[in-house]
């Protein structure tokens, strides 16, 4: 298992690694749905708490299969193995996430999770075996993933208070492994791999607003047209289509400098993407008059979310490149947003601001590379 080359060409998602992805998408789902039960029942702390738990454990394990691989995939029949141990416990974890929402039960998660990660810590050791010049960050992220593994269950055995600020303190943990091993060599994780692998999840989480939208569209057109639920469905689209639009207008790659902070940032833009499809499910079941919520807080249901996404891909994608008007638009853009609840019609309002923030900024940022490649254009030199 020799380390791959951080820039080889046309370096592309691999079958087995969509296969891990789509494996991903039943714990999404779960997580989505629990959560807008929850907030439909007027449940928020519960149902916040208990997602940012659960889409940390889907995420974190997640990640660091995508990391690994874009460093050491061989591809060969042990790799495949233990990467298909690895899906196992993914399915694992959607398994127990509604043990893990309803009564804060995480033995089922925690197991799933640890079948992961000690895929995981196989693999490293395997790594540090056959790579020297990577060998002592690979036993860093062995043995740190051991030990915080170690703590994870016995968490099981924490209740209350002490339990939220353990897993709290475990997660800082895990956020730090990769920080103390890389600290020995950089792995030669591929920029541009691991580019298209998080565009790819942020596909996959895109997914349940899309799902969410086609639920609306389902119920407006089903027996007695809705045309409410119907303008409902068709705001849900448009804003599916603007979160699309602005994590992908531009490539933005992992800088070793800050790949710690455009990684770990993707946390909030995955979560709010999918907690987005889960705010449109709210707003249809309290359109149909299940759910025990206010008008405010159903629009707050999609109108957070959104603008936690739309702070994050901006941060992440647009602060580290861009300058003038393009820095302000998103911040203003979304103070709009979280205002629009306090009016009716919530998620048609954010729909529209939504889509004219993004038009705002594609119209900048297409001026500003006009701009740019007119002033790079060498002219001519006049004649004599």
């Amino acid at each position: 298992m020799r380390s791959r080359s951080s820039t080889q060409a046309n370096r592309a998602s691999t079958p087995l690694e969509l296969f891990f992805d789509l494996c991903f998408v039943v714990a999404v789902a779960q997580a989505a749905t629990l959560l807008e039960h929850d907030v439909a029942e007027h449940h928020f702390g519960h149902g916040l708490r208990s997602y940012a738990m659960v889409f940390f454990a889907i995420w974190w394990a997640w990640m660091n299969f995508t990391w690994f691989s874009s460093a050491y995939d061989t591809d060969d029949d042990i790799y495949r193995l233990t990467v298909l141990v690895a899906i196992v416990g993914a399915l694992v974890i959607a398994a127990g996430v509604p043990r893990a929402f309803e009564s804060q039960d995480f033995l089922i998660v925690t197991i799933g999770y640890s079948v992961m990660r000690f895929a995981n810590v196989g693999q490293w050791i395997r790594a540090a075996v056959s790579d020297p010049s990577h060998r002592p960050a690979a036993v860093r992220y062995a043995v740190g993933t051991v030990v915080v593994q170690i703590g994870w269950w016995l968490l099981l055995l924490a209740s209350g208070t002490a339990a939220y600020w353990t897993f709290l303190g475990l997660v800082i943990a895990e956020l730090l492994i990769p920080m103390w091993a890389e600290r020995t060599g950089m792995t030669a994780w591929h920029p541009g791999h691991i580019a298209e692998r998080y565009g790819l999840f942020t596909l996959i989480v895109l997914g349940e607003s899309v799902l969410a939208a086609s639920l609306a569209f389902e119920s407006g057109l089903g027996s007695g047209a809705d045309a409410d639920l119907i303008w409902l469905a068709a705001a849900g689209i448009v804003i599916v289509f603007a979160m699309w639009w602005i994590y992908f207008d531009r490539e933005t790659r992992p800088q070793p400098k800050w790949a710690f902070v455009w990684s770990y940032g993707h946390y909030l833009i995955f979560s709010s993407a999918a907690a987005v499809g889960a705010g449109l499910v709210v707003n249809v079941v309290h359109h149909i008059g299940e759910g025990h919520i206010s008008d405010t807080a159903a629009g707050y249901a999609v109108a957070i979310p959104v603008a936690v996404y739309t702070l994050s891909v901006w941060v992440l994608h647009y602060v580290p490149h861009e300058r003038g008007l393009l820095l302000l638009t998103p911040p203003v853009g979304v103070a709009l947003i979280l205002v629009a609840p306090l009016v009716p019609a919530t998620v048609q309002v954010v729909a529209v601001l939504f889509a004219i923030q993004v038009a705002i900024t594609v119209v900048l940022t297409r001026r500003a590379a006009t701009l740019s490649t007119i002033e790079s254009y060498p002219q001519a030199n006049p004649p004599a």
